[in-house]
């Protein structure tokens, strides 16, 4: 059931993002910086949270629930060391997701050759 869950929360996400993208003039950037603070403002209010810990992955895996890991750790690291957390709290939330994204992409860029599209 949790797997059902998640795979409709993220897609109903998606489908949201896409008829966004579809009916807007929103170049996809834009998009992306406002599934991120829109994360960052559900967390703020507490309920992000909760919601991710229903839907699973379904919440996590998009921007959306990136912005909410980066306001919880802001949030702790705040709390914690003050407001040199502000600056130190959403890397090193964040650290281990941009780090993998970072070892992947390079992984990739080494394994496959890329070349320009034939048009």
């Amino acid at each position: 059931m949790d797997y059902l869950i998640a795979f409709l929360v993220g897609g109903a996400i998606c489908a949201g993002v896409q008829i966004l993208m579809d009916v807007t003039k929103l170049l996809p950037g834009r998009i992306m910086v406002l599934l991120l603070c829109i994360g960052c403002i559900l967390s703020a209010v507490g309920i992000y949270q909760p919601f991710a810990d229903w839907a699973g992955a379904g919440a996590t895996v998009p921007l959306s629930g990136f912005g909410n890991t980066l306001f919880q750790a802001v949030k702790k690291a705040v709390d914690e060391e003050g407001f040199i957390g502000l600056f130190k709290g959403g890397l090193q939330g964040a650290a281990v997701g941009i780090s993998g994204a970072l070892l992947f992409g390079y992984f990739a860029a080494i394994l496959f050759r890329s070349r320009m599209k034939k048009s």
